[in-house]
């Protein structure tokens, strides 16, 4: 039987699709770490793989765990959820291997002891190969030779140890000695670490490939008091700050069989947070001797951004676990302020002022900020009308340079309506004039007609005569200034045209500092007709068909006679007179009058269902009111 394929798919995310899939299976809750042992005198295969029995461990994967208490009154206090400066380390399932490899070389300092493969090729007057392993009492056993123990002898020193062990039956020989599988060791982690237990490791291990076996300290375990007991001494106070700022891991020992990790409750904490580097919740020592003030507190943060404002910092801090007071501290001071736990310290940024600044925006070619200087006036922000140009209009006026497309035909789907043309209309700006021609208006819709009159079809234009930016609006510019008595805000206006164009000093306002300048085009205020830029397009039998720039009150019949009037074989009672604003119009008003007539049905049909007897009636209501 086929399993679903919707099982399937699930099956091949999860890894578990046939007896090929790999050891670790990544579910949400658990990790499967895989440990191959070589036996004892075996020879590794040439791919370099274990001949033994796999063992599988299975651990559960690492939950997350809640905010602390302090995160919490941080994020209450301040509004801002900070992290625990080192637990993104840990952050993570725990990897399915964190003990050394096999394969890597071993450190000359290591120590040989029970369990360790020792492999030996001696060559010369006596020809031996194999591979032997440490037994509990640090022996091994070499045929023709007996009992070595090896047991505490350094791998540097080991070939020396082996060569006079060897000379004192054989002469004349060479040796070599390799390390093959080593040893495993028994570490317990205890305290407040995450996964706390017995862990069988590697013998090249460190304290770090413990701590990462076990997923690190918890949120209320310390990291920098990691302690290491071997026996009744504690061997190393391990601070998890000096790996993490300054790359410094020399008290990563390697650990010894029986080794206990102790992971104590965490110190004094504070909270760092505003324009520094790294904000988070750090972690203070222990030891009274070690104040912490906040210039090192900074240090550990990597220091205060570049907008930091000014050497004061504020200081938060909880006076005899009662209440919250506040405090400013000078950075500047060389005695400095000591942190204590519970304090929260924020560094303010700069307020986002230019000093001596003035803006402009708008219908300009660069707008942004200038430099202030004594006396400025609007001429020295504009200085001639070429400022004015956007960068925008450059861009439509180079787009039109570009090679063309080819044309492509498109059927003539006929004008929206038509308006004879008479008197002396006025023309707005999207007026298009058809003048159609005697073969035209007999044609009656028949296609083969319309080919032999040459008109079977229009074309897309890539000529259409368009702005390529909005003008300018020389009526109207405005100063938009904030009082330094009142901070109130004003709007200074003034003529733009009298400035730029005609050199009048009376509309050349002199700016201050913070002053905002606004160039406004015709397109973000509607500006009186007279000041409008217009085109009229006269298409068909006009003795100068084109795009027409229209002056201030100038008629359709004005137009005409400027542009040549009309061809012998125009039609005058077939003209067509377009305007985009009355067909929007006429649309709305269209479908206002359909909104009202379903209104009409609906209710007619609604009254009439209320009036009925029956079933029957009501089903004859609602046909006759739907016409079926």
């Amino acid at each position: 039987m086929r399993p679903p394929a919707s099982l399937v798919d699930s099956l091949r995310k999860t890894g578990q699709t046939g007896p090929d899939s790999t050891s670790r299976v990544p579910q949400s809750n658990v990790v499967t770490t895989t440990t191959t042992r070589r036996g004892i005198g075996s020879q590794p295969s040439a791919a370099g793989a274990a001949t033994a029995a796999e063992r599988q461990v299975t651990r559960p994967a690492i939950a997350p765990t809640p905010d602390t208490e302090f995160q919490r009154m941080v994020s209450a206090t301040t509004g801002r959820q900070l992290p625990i400066f080192g637990a993104s380390l840990f952050a993570g399932d725990v990897p399915s291997t964190f003990a050394p490899v096999d394969d890597i070389p071993v450190a000359p300092d290591y120590v040989i002891g029970p369990g360790d493969e020792l492999r030996l090729q001696v060559w010369g007057q006596v020809n031996q190969e194999g591979s032997f392993v440490v037994d509990r009492t640090g022996a091994i056993s070499v045929p023709q030779m007996g009992t070595v123990h090896v047991s505490g002898q350094r791998y540097d020193q080991l070939s020396d140890f082996l060569k006079a062990q060897f000379g004192r039956v054989y002469r004349n020989f060479n040796l070599n000695v390799n390390m093959g599988q080593l040893r495993s060791i028994q570490v317990f982690i205890v305290g407040q670490a995450r996964r706390p237990g017995s862990y069988t490791i590697s013998s090249l291990s460190t304290l770090l490939n413990a701590l990462f076996a076990s997923g690190g300290p918890m949120p209320q375990g310390s990291v920098r008091d990691i302690q290491v007991k071997r026996g009744a001494e504690t061997i190393v106070h391990f601070d998890l700050y000096d790996l993490l700022l300054h790359g410094d891991k020399s008290k990563d020992i390697v650990l010894s069989p029986g080794d206990v990790i102790f992971s104590p409750a965490v110190g004094p904490q504070v909270a760092l947070l505003g324009s520094v580097n790294n904000a988070a919740i750090y972690e203070l020592k222990k030891d009274p001797a070690s104040a912490t003030t906040v210039s090192d507190l900074l240090e550990l943060a990597g220091g205060r951004t570049s907008s930091a404002a000014g050497t004061q910092v504020r200081l938060e801090r909880i006076v005899n676990h009662q209440v919250l007071s506040i405090l400013d501290v000078d950075l500047g001071s060389t005695a400095g302020a000591v942190l204590q736990g519970g304090d929260m310290v924020s560094v303010t940024s700069i307020v986002d002022h230019f000093k001596d600044a003035v803006t402009l925006r708008g219908n300009v070619a660069n707008p942004g900020r200038y430099v202030w200087h004594t006396g400025m006036r609007v001429s020295d922000l504009i200085p001639n009308k070429d400022s004015l140009v956007t960068r925008n209009y450059w861009q439509k006026r180079n787009e039109l340079g570009q090679l063309p497309r080819e044309y492509q035909p498109q059927v003539d789907s006929g004008a929206a309506g038509s308006l004879q043309v008479r008197g002396t209309t006025d023309l707005a700006a999207t007026d298009r004039v058809t003048e159609g021609g005697a073969a035209r208006a007999s044609e009656g819709g028949n296609a083969l007609g319309a080919a032999l009159a040459g008109g079977s079809g229009i074309f897309h234009g890539i000529t259409d005569v368009v702005l390529s930016a909005p003008d300018i609006n020389w009526s109207y510019t405005v100063i938009e200034r904030q009082r330094a008595s009142d901070l109130t805000t004003t709007l200074i206006s003034f003529n733009l045209g009298k400035v730029v164009l005609d050199g009048d000093q009376s509309q050349n306002m002199e700016l201050l500092p913070g002053d905002i300048v606004t160039i406004f085009s015709t397109a973000d205020l509607r500006v009186p007709t007279t000041q409008q830029t217009r085109f009229v397009r006269l298409e068909g039998e006009f003795i100068a068909a084109g795009v027409y720039s229209v002056q201030p009150g100038e008629t359709l019949r004005q137009l005409l006679k400027r542009s040549g009037g009309l061809t012998p074989e125009a039609y005058l009672y077939a003209s067509e007179f377009t305007r985009q604003s009355t067909k929007r119009v006429e649309q709305q008003r269209l479908n206002e009058y359909a909104d009202q007539l379903e209104a009409q049905v609906s209710a007619e049909t609604s009254g009439m269902i209320a009036k009925s007897v029956t079933d029957r009636d009501a089903s004859a209501a609602t046909a006759s009111a739907t016409g079926a």
